[in-house]
């Protein structure tokens, strides 16, 4: 069999890489500011090879392999809604809804425009603007108005295509937090915090990543043709751990 080729089933078989790290995670000063943002002890990501060229256009049928595979379901972790602990999925997946996530902004500069628009000050320190809730966030500075409020003035310094950047979806989770979320009055954390773990990972009814849906609850899978790995991103929002 030539490599890249189908096994006998045409499948794709996969294998945990439990050697594989994400240091970003793992900092102190990441620690730190998970804690902060309601996120620490909810936020994980796993790390699996996978045997055949990887084909955009089989997309489902990865993902479907994927979570049935026997070395996949006792390594990847979810937390539970019910008792708050990490658990194995338990289901049989039959369904499986996945959206391509464009990768094609890698530079930190993509955010300059927050400067340029008054959203942020040139100090780093983000402009505060009356309070206000788009359920279940607070709205406590224009940042926060941007990346939710569709009717905001400045909604629109970023396009709909550039809101779907992977870049841009992580930026976003760190801003909004989890239940508990401990706002930063400055922008650099937040950015800081995207540029170290976008670089680590590129380097029934719902039952994954949650039975309950939640903008802040997401999973991504991040592929590696070339050395046939997949990353995978998990977050369950909720009150993160505080000590």
């Amino acid at each position: 069999m030539a490599a890249g080729e189908p096994g006998p089933s045409g499948g794709y078989d996969f294998r945990f890489l439990p050697q594989k790290s994400f240091p970003s995670l793992s900092s102190p000063e990441i620690v730190s500011r998970l804690r902060q943002w309601s996120m620490l002890g909810r936020i994980a990501a796993r790390a699996f090879g996978f045997d055949q060229t990887f084909q955009a256009h089989r997309r489902d049928e990865f993902l479907m392999d994927f979570f049935k595979d026997p070395n996949v379901i006792p390594n990847l972790k979810l937390l539970s809604d019910s008792s708050g602990q990490w658990i194995t999925l338990g289901t049989e997946v039959k369904t499986i809804e996945a959206i391509n996530v464009p990768c094609t902004q890698l530079s930190m500069s993509f955010f300059n425009r927050l400067y340029d628009e008054d959203i942020v000050r040139h100090s780093g320190h983000i402009v505060k603007c009356l309070d206000s809730f788009y359920d279940p966030f607070l709205i406590a500075d224009e940042l926060r108005k941007v990346l939710l409020m569709e009717d905001s003035e400045k909604y629109e310094v970023f396009s709909q295509p550039e809101r779907e950047e992977f870049l841009f979806c992580l930026f976003k989770h760190f801003c909004l937090g989890g239940t508990l979320c401990q706002y930063e009055d400055v922008l650099n954390p937040y950015l800081e915090t995207t540029k170290l773990i976008y670089k680590d990972l590129d380097s029934a009814g719902m039952c994954y990543p949650s039975t309950k849906n939640h903008e802040q609850t997401f999973s991504y899978f991040i592929v590696d043709p070339i050395k046939r790995h997949v990353h995978v991103l998990y977050h369950s929002y909720g009150v993160g751990e505080m000590s």
